[in-house]
């Protein structure tokens, strides 16, 4: 690879962590601000809300794209506000099932629209308003 390539690559690279940082922190900022919950917690809400299966611990993982233990932590948390229950599976007894209880789908549709409208204003048309690639 030569060098002028590797720099445009690096620079690509550099592009697509500030568009992600910038999305995530708008996000992270109105879902706190409106809902109390951030962007993580909402990614979990929204699986469990449109999964059409009983979701396992590991799926929730992939989801928020978090560690296993990370996850757990964030699972712990919502189920603490009353937002999720886990439950053992009866097949197997090491997996453990999340599901959404009514606050927490109640607390999923009032924060989708918050979510979608954040999603709408920094890459609605493809381009990321927050930063340009200039910024990158």
């Amino acid at each position: 690879m030569s060098d002028v390539a590797e720099r445009g690559l690096v620079q690509q690279w550099h592009g697509l962590l500030a568009r992600h940082a910038a999305v995530c922190n708008a996000l992270e900022v109105a879902l706190q601000d409106r809902h109390g919950i951030g962007v993580s917690e909402f990614e979990a809400l929204e699986r469990l809300a449109t999964c059409d299966h009983k979701c396992r611990s590991a799926d929730l993982t992939e989801a928020v794209h978090l560690s296993q233990s990370a996850t757990s932590r964030l699972v712990a948390r919502l189920e603490r506000e009353g937002l999720v229950e886990r439950a053992l599976c009866e097949m197997d007894r090491r997996g453990i099932f999340v599901t959404l209880t009514e606050a927490g789908r109640r607390r999923y549709r009032e924060a989708k629209p918050t979510h979608r409208a954040v999603l709408q204003e920094t890459i609605g048309d493809g381009e990321c308003v927050v930063c340009t690639p200039a910024d990158a």
